[in-house]
């Protein structure tokens, strides 16, 4: 096999110079970037069409056009064995990757060959030559019931609300689309991936190439945004690794953006009701959900994510007397579905949070005043489905949220407008969010020149993670944050690491590099045989024999942090066109012990932003033949600056968390649990003058025309 240590060494060199400064001046160094001279390009070509057997698929001419080096097809795979599904619910049905359709195509989409050519429009121009002979079959759709909860006993009922909620199919849509390069070295191979899980990455491809795993080395790069749609290996990744091994060159690959919307994994899409019940004196005497998760043709690593946290993040931050809480997931002809900012928690606090308004429209009380009287005041809190709320001060979160917003004002300058023909509304939201549980790594080295080098398995994506934890272990260490620089993504540099996921980069990577700062300082202690520490530059000067100094440490975090906010959102809706305005935001947020608020204050509003297309605008449409028919930004609207909110005002408090030894909890996905939440139920307010029924997502300016004026729903 044919080495490229030259390329693959300058590549790597130029990872380990790259500072966070670069990406301002236009100088980051993504995947696609990094494409050698003389690389070939793959292209994939995908089914034209869902649920149908292949009689027929011809790539002889493909194969003969200019600049094509190999056209591959199932068979040249045949004896790779499957990727790994995190069987996070014991039970439930796992299908595994299918790297390339063989027999049956299920989605449009799937990818069926690939060309690697010379150039990317030789491949392109090749791919376009291939011919799939199909024929029509059943498609796949069956039912499995994954996770159930019935715990207590149901009490008289006073009030009795229902409701019905779906949430359409949602694209992570980051910047950068998905792309993979693969550098075949003389004794193994080097992939640069958009990834934010190298280290799984690297398990994942090691085991289907059949390939030691000291041969592979995995490297993220800078990422340009994945919101757990690059949480997990795809198809392509995997071709485009084995390309590299076959041929003995450099493969490269990156989707376009229509790629992304028809084969990158999808967010959300689940349907969901439930039945509150409040006694006569407005507690909750019964909850009663039911989740229904459409995945699709293949499980990514993290599919069962959002499915395990919907089911049991619920009564969320409320208790009552009794629960009846089953999911259910579907396997079908679709694109996959995985974890997307939020990951079931949106789902969850959605359908909560539109139970409490409807219930306390019926029973006559404000909002504020119902979830008062259902709120959790005391931790740790074991719920119904077997997890503990830690900490958490959710009376805070309300009495702070009803002061800073001037709740009282609000309401009584809607009655105003109101009579002056405006239809506004104001909607609330109390939710939790878990925070990621297990392990995560990090290295410190003290260097000769008394400089700190650290490397986190906790991966970054514009998070502004390396500044984090250059912070913390400058003061952990005493020292300037000039003198620390902080690595990630590598697992040719770091073993083992988890990524970054499930809001826990923080909780768990931060309390591991606070491990790391303790024992590097233990371990300079104990060469010096004193107790006494005498400053860095002293400890460098003793120790200059025994540096560079390093330790590793991998941290296992004892429990697991859960976060809480609340959100207030005020909207007005266009009488003449049902368009909604975002008028006022107000949130509290609990995220722990913060680190640097300027960071955090970031993640709010990317998450609000988010959150906000969720509510409002986006949706995936595939129609029932399976074509997609918002395959590109025509058809798919994402949150533009006219689309923020024209007032927000955040605002913290802080519990902090004996769940890991940092005492933080995440708020990476916040905005996109309870900012929705809020935003639907002011919808709902704003509309109740007009309509009882449920409003379906996203909440165009067509649906709420037509919920106004009584005619039927859009599809």
């Amino acid at each position: 096999m044919a080495k490229d240590q030259g390329n693959s060494g300058r590549i790597g060199q130029a990872m380990r110079r790259r500072e966070d400064a670069a990406l301002l001046r236009g100088q980051g160094r993504f995947t696609d970037d990094l494409v050698p001279a003389g690389a070939l390009h793959m292209v994939v070509f995908r089914a034209p069409v869902a649920s149908a057997r292949i009689l027929d698929l011809d790539i002889a001419e493909a194969a003969q056009m200019p600049g094509v080096v190999a056209v591959l097809t199932a068979d040249d795979l045949s004896a790779m064995p499957p990727a790994a599904v995190n069987p996070l619910i014991p039970g439930a049905p796992l299908v595994p990757m299918v790297v390339l359709a063989q027999g049956r195509v299920a989605a449009v989409g799937q990818p069926v060959a690939v060309v690697i050519a010379e150039s990317r429009a030789a491949a392109e121009e090749a791919a376009e030559a291939i011919v799939l002979d199909t024929e029509e079959d059943a498609p796949t759709d069956s039912r499995h019931r994954v996770t159930e909860w019935q715990v207590g006993q149901r009490g008289r009922a006073e009030t009795q609300v229902s409701v019905m909620l779906d949430h359409p199919r949602l694209a992570p849509f980051a910047m950068e689309p998905r792309a993979a390069l693969a550098l075949p070295e003389e004794d193994g191979l080097t992939v640069y991936l958009s990834t934010q899980t190298p280290h799984r990455a690297r398990e994942d491809l090691a085991r289907m190439l059949r390939m030691d795993r000291a041969a592979l080395r995995v490297v993220a790069p800078d990422v340009g945004g994945a919101f757990g749609g690059k949480a997990s290996i795809y198809p392509e990744d995997v071709l485009c690794a084995f390309a590299a091994r076959r041929l003995g060159r450099p493969v490269a690959w990156r989707a376009g953006r229509g790629e992304e919307f028809l084969s990158a994994t999808h967010g959300r899409g689940a349907a969901s009701r439930a039945e509150l019940a409040l006694d006569a004196d407005g507690r909750i005497a019964g909850l009663q959900a039911r989740f229904d998760f459409a995945l699709g043709y293949w499980m990514p690593y993290s599919t069962y994510a959002p499915v395990s946290n919907a089911g049991r993040i619920l009564p969320g931050p409320y208790s009552a007397a009794a629960v009846d809480i089953a999911v259910d997931v579907r396997l079908t002809d679709l694109p996959a579905v995985n974890i997307y900012r939020g990951a079931g928690r949106p789902e969850a606090a959605m359908l909560m949070e539109r139970a409490m308004d409807k219930a306390a429209r019926a029973a006559g009380l404000d909002p504020f005043d119902l979830r008062r009287r259902n709120i959790i005041r005391a931790f740790p809190h074991d719920t119904p489905s077997g997890e503990r709320l830690d900490s958490g001060d959710y009376a805070a979160l309300l009495d702070r949220l009803e002061a800073a917003s001037g709740y009282a004002a609000k309401r009584a300058r809607q009655a105003e407008r109101r009579a002056g023909g405006e239809i506004v509304g104001l909607g609330l939201a109390l939710y939790v969010e878990p925070c990621g549980r297990g392990w995560e790594t990090a290295s410190l080295t003290l260097t000769p020149d008394g400089r700190f080098k650290a490397l986190t398995g906790a991966s970054a994506q514009g998070q502004g993670r390396e500044t984090a934890f250059a912070q913390l272990l400058a003061d952990e260490l005493g020292v300037d944050p000039g003198r620390v620089t902080v690595g990630e993504g590598d697992s040719g540099a770091l073993d083992q690491g988890i990524g970054a996921l499930a809001s826990r980069s923080t909780a768990i990577g931060g309390s591991a590099m606070q491990a790391a700062a303790r024992a590097l300082r233990e371990k300079v202690l104990a060469l010096l045989g004193d107790n006494d520490f005498p400053g860095w530059e002293a400890a460098c000067a003793a120790l200059a024999g025994h540096l560079p100094l390093s330790v590793a440490e991998t941290y296992t975090a004892p429990g697991e942090a859960w976060a809480s906010g609340a959100v207030l959102a005020e909207v007005a809706v266009d009488r003449d066109t049902g368009a909604l305005m975002v008028e006022g935001i107000t949130w509290v947020d609990d995220a722990g012990r913060v680190l640097n608020p300027l960071l955090v204050e970031g993640q709010l509003w990317g998450g609000m932003a988010q959150g906000i297309g969720a509510a409002l605008m986006e949706r995936l449409v595939i129609d029932a033949d399976g074509q997609l028919l918002t395959g590109s930004l025509m058809d798919y609207a994402v949150p533009r600056a006219s689309d923020m909110p024209a007032r927000v005002r955040l605002e913290k408090i802080a519990t902090e968390t004996a769940a890991n030894a940092f005492g933080a909890k995440g708020v990476g996905e916040a905005g996109c649990i309870g900012v929705p939440a809020a935003l639907l139920n002011a919808a709902q307010d704003a509309l109740s003058p007009f309509t009882d029924r449920d409003l379906a997502l996203p909440l165009t300016s067509e649906r709420l025309w037509r919920a106004m004026n009584n005619l039927e729903d859009c599809p």
